[in-house]
């Protein structure tokens, strides 16, 4: 946990507790439905904690802001983020609903009164927010039509309201047809073999 506290030294003492208790929630909850692979657990701290709090170094959300979390899984990057940032609401939606159990204990588990959750498809959920943000889902094509029209027209942060997306590899031919997109790698905020070909994809809606 050091790394993360070091990144973000303006933690609480409860925001720490509910970091530190993320990793054993999990590992308790992966035993029954499996949510995070298992081969990751392991490394939970850098590939699901830092990874997801990788979305705070390129825009730190505003409190009152909505951010919409779309195939969140087990919860990431939303409760993560719905911890760092617990002025900020997060709606967290996914269409597997033991992924949305999980994400439903999790919360509760840690007292997070910012999070609520969707066992639904995106395109089904009325609700508008400052940023969409999600860790690949699928490629950016499909992935725009369905939440183009979730986004605020208002801006309150230094980056237009959009989408942010966690990606990683060769995004040149992804990214072909959205010549507006902001590459942000993830190396330049936390040194770590996992993410040498990893970004926060940025795209203005």
């Amino acid at each position: 946990m050091e790394p993360l506290f070091s990144q973000f030294d303006f933690l609480s003492p409860r925001q720490k507790e509910q970091f530190m208790a993320l990793k054993p929630l999990y590992t308790s909850w992966n035993a029954k439905i499996n949510v995070v692979s298992r081969k990751d657990i392991d490394h939970f701290d850098t590939r699901h904690l830092l990874h997801s709090l990788a979305l705070a170094k390129v825009q730190p959300f505003m409190p009152g802001a909505s951010i919409i979390d779309v195939g969140t899984g087990g919860g990431f990057p939303g409760i993560p983020l719905a911890i760092l940032f617990p002025q900020t609401q997060f709606v967290l939606v996914d269409s597997i609903g033991k992924k949305i159990k999980v994400v439903n204990e999790v919360k509760n588990a840690l007292g997070l009164t910012n999070v609520k959750t969707y066992h639904s498809r995106i395109e089904q959920v009325d609700e508008k927010a400052d940023f969409i943000i999600s860790r690949a889902v699928t490629a950016m094509d499909q992935f725009v039509p369905w939440v183009k029209d979730k986004i605020k027209k208002k801006n309150q942060h230094t980056l237009a309201n959009g989408l942010m997306y966690l990606k990683g590899g060769d995004l040149s031919e992804e990214l072909k047809n959205f010549p507006q997109a902001q590459l942000f790698p993830i190396t330049d905020y936390f040194q770590h073999p996992f993410f040498a070909t990893k970004k926060v994809v940025y795209l203005p809606l």
